[in-house]
């Protein structure tokens, strides 16, 4: 009689696990404040998991300083120092963190995107910036995130580490175009400029150039990706809800939905342009390829901080709070591993986001 656990045991028929299928993608990662606590869970998620390698990553504010940390996790030693890089810096800003008071404070300014929004500080705030600009209170310019971005990163490791294409964004103050940041020019300043929010710091200086936060005019930038990558596809991880269903009424809502769009018209705009494309390519009347005169067909996915963050208010941008943070991370987690169950097998074949939906525009 035949031995029903043959087939499992060792020289009898058991058969070698099946070698993992990876997929290489480019990543783009959109800043909100400490929402990006929620990209920290996804990063951790994609690295465990192991399915898909990162051919390249942009990112803006909140998200090019997780980029950064993932970039400089894996020039030092692969997926699980960027793990250890990513938790670290997430664990270090909460209010449970080890920062010098003065760090912490100025963490504290970078991570709330809306500054102190719907709280007795912003109507002080609002009060003082009728008659003072952050030059009035910073007049010597004291920015400690400079300490702080290179007690975490290596930025000699990052600029020389040539397996991943990398792109944080700024936006040029005086041009008002938007300034890409490539791995090779990347430093604690070009950070510091990517997260600079205007009303909060005076605008970072880089050759002479005043730059304030990339998120109004590319949050996150794909476009560079075409010219530098092989992959076609790139998944985006968004944390600024693209539809509310209530109509802000207070006015600490009004200016979140108004940051909210801001800071998604970039997004829908690279939406708008990478459908066209396709739609000419799918039609025949453009060359894909990726020589002179040819054009890529781009496959957009999304992982998406959907119902959690539209719970979310804009007092919570500002929160510091490790619990807090860790509720983010856990969910970051989750959709990254809904994402994997529901759309590996799509990566490489098509786009998972309906691009023309998305960037549609409303006729009356």
């Amino acid at each position: 009689m035949k031995n029903p656990l043959a087939a499992l045991l060792p020289g009898r028929g058991a058969q070698e696990p099946a070698a993992q299928k990876t997929k290489r993608v480019n990543l783009a990662l959109q800043g909100g404040g400490a929402h990006g606590a929620f990209t920290w869970g996804v990063l951790e998620q994609l690295l465990t998991d192991g399915r898909l390698t990162f051919e390249g990553v942009s990112g803006t504010s909140a998200g090019a300083v997780n980029a950064v940390m993932l970039a400089d996790g894996l020039a030092r030693g692969g997926p699980a120092e960027a793990q250890k890089r990513l938790a670290d810096f997430w664990r270090a800003v909460s209010n449970n963190g080890n920062l010098p008071p003065l760090q912490r404070a100025v963490v504290e300014r970078m991570l709330s995107f809306i500054p102190l929004e719907g709280t007795p500080m912003q109507a002080w705030l609002d009060m003082m910036s009728k008659y003072f600009s952050p030059y009035d209170f910073n007049p010597l310019n004291i920015n400690p995130l400079k300490d702080l971005f290179e007690r975490f990163v290596d930025f000699n490791a990052v600029r020389g580490f040539s397996d991943l294409q990398l792109f944080i964004s700024a936006t040029n103050v005086q041009t008002g175009r938007v300034r890409i940041f490539s791995r090779e020019k990347i430093t604690a300043e070009a950070l510091m400029a990517s997260a600079c929010l205007p009303l909060l710091f005076r605008a970072v200086e880089i050759d002479g150039i005043p730059y304030w936060d990339g998120g109004y005019l590319a949050n996150p930038v794909i476009f560079p990706f075409f010219g530098t990558t092989k992959t076609e596809d790139v998944v985006v991880v968004q944390i600024n809800p693209l539809i509310r269903q209530a109509t802000p009424t207070s006015a600490s809502e009004i200016m979140n939905r108004i940051n909210e769009v801001t800071f998604n018209s970039s997004l829908l705009s690279e939406y708008r342009a990478i459908e066209f494309v396709a739609r000419l390519i799918d039609q025949g009347r453009l060359p894909r390829g990726t020589g002179p005169g040819e054009y890529r067909r781009v496959n957009v996915h999304r992982i998406v901080l959907d119902s959690f963050g539209t719970s979310l208010d804009a007092a919570s941008k500002i929160s510091t709070d490790y619990d807090f943070f860790q509720a983010l991370h856990i969910n970051g987690k989750r959709a990254a591993r809904r994402f994997l169950d529901d759309h590996f097998d799509d990566i490489g074949v098509h786009s998972t986001v309906d691009l023309a939906a998305e960037a549609q525009a409303e006729w009356a």
